[in-house]
């Protein structure tokens, strides 16, 4: 990978958007390890946990498996346990992180919920998809709305139209890619944009049908692969298994990371511990203290060994911009702006 690619993946995740408002600032990284190739249908799309049979039946629910690409979710007694406190209902972290955020479905068969990342957040995204094509929701602070529309206008003029019952615009992108941005509501706002082969007609037909939702039912239409707060503990532990931490790293700040799919959560426990020890290689080759300059090379060089990072190859760019790097710290080539590009800044 190349000085220029990096720079591309870094800054060019939406080439609209004002990237010096530091609101912004999180949400760029969000896109560019959010940016993942397509895979098959029976590695990317997990069963979704399902809710009441009524709430299935009105919002479609959707499981995929191997062998059974794309039907309705028969509806459980009960909500997944892995989802749910010790009395039976939704834990009380999830509840609290899912009222953050605007809770949207789409209320049309078939879409089912894949990739999250965020949620506990003032911004974040879902992505829904169904039968080759994408929609992605993402929210972010009320106080960017009219920075990004005003960035969105120059794309098109904007159309006026309804989307859960609020006032919103679509932009046009091109013909097969259109956008709608809805005015803020509380301390957000929500932006829904198309991926794969959308027509404006087929573009108009779903987000009427995209509606707000209680707690629960949002909370148990998400996959259930997500790492929740309650998951976090435990999936924290199993991605730092084989990783080390550099020197008087504290764990404490890989918590709090929200909810998000084992993609977007590996990328923000690796990126700080990456940032760490290329901190600590600089420091310590500075200082002449060539012990604690190795112990970082290996570290530095061991992160190609990553678990996780191997995991994400399949998926995304993360890893590559994290090795590269790498890489070229310990090769004596300059890094450039390394905390940005991984988001430790």
């Amino acid at each position: 990978m190349t000085d220029d690619r990096i720079d591309e993946l870094v800054r060019g995740a939406d080439p609209y958007r004002r990237i010096d408002v530091d609101a912004e600032k999180q949400a760029l990284l969000e896109e560019i390890i959010g940016d993942k190739p397509s895979v098959s249908l029976a590695r990317r799309l997990v069963p979704a946990l399902a809710a009441a049979a009524a709430v299935t039946a009105v919002l479609a629910v959707t499981v995929v498996t191997r062998d059974n690409p794309v039907r309705p979710q028969a509806a459980p007694a009960t909500t997944a346990p892995a989802m749910t406190g010790g009395n039976g209902r939704f834990s009380a972290l999830a509840l609290a992180a899912a009222e953050k955020n605007p809770r949207l479905l789409i209320g049309e068969p078939g879409w089912t919920a894949t990739d999250v990342n965020g949620f506990a957040e003032d911004s974040g995204e879902i992505v829904f998809r169904k039968d080759g094509r994408s929609l992605q929701m993402t929210w972010y602070p009320a106080t960017a709305y009219t920075s990004y529309h005003d960035d969105r206008k120059r794309e098109s003029v904007p159309e006026p139209t309804k989307v859960a019952g609020r006032k919103a615009d679509v932009f046009t992108y091109t013909a097969d890619d259109f956008a709608a941005m809805l005015e803020p509501s509380g301390s957000t706002f929500v932006e829904l944009r198309t991926g794969g082969g959308w027509t404006r007609a087929a573009f108009d037909q779903v987000i009427a049908k995209v509606k707000q939702v209680g707690v629960e039912t949002w909370l148990a239409a998400l996959p259930a692969s997500i790492v929740t707060p309650e998951r976090a503990g435990d999936a924290l532990d199993k991605v730092l298994a084989d990783i080390p931490l550099p020197p008087g790293f504290d764990r404490a700040q890989l918590t709090g990371l929200g909810v998000n799919d084992p993609y977007q959560f590996g990328a923000q426990v690796t990126g700080p511990i990456a940032c760490a020890w290329l901190d600590e290689y600089f420091r310590a080759d500075d200082a002449g203290d060539s012990a604690a300059r190795d112990k970082a090379e290996q570290a530095l060089r061991g992160s190609h060994n990553w678990k996780v990072l191997k995991q994400m190859t399949a998926e995304g760019d993360w890893s590559e911009i994290l090795w590269e790097y790498a890489d070229k710290a310990v090769a004596g080539d300059n890094p450039g702006n390394y905390r940005e590009g991984l988001g430790c800044d």
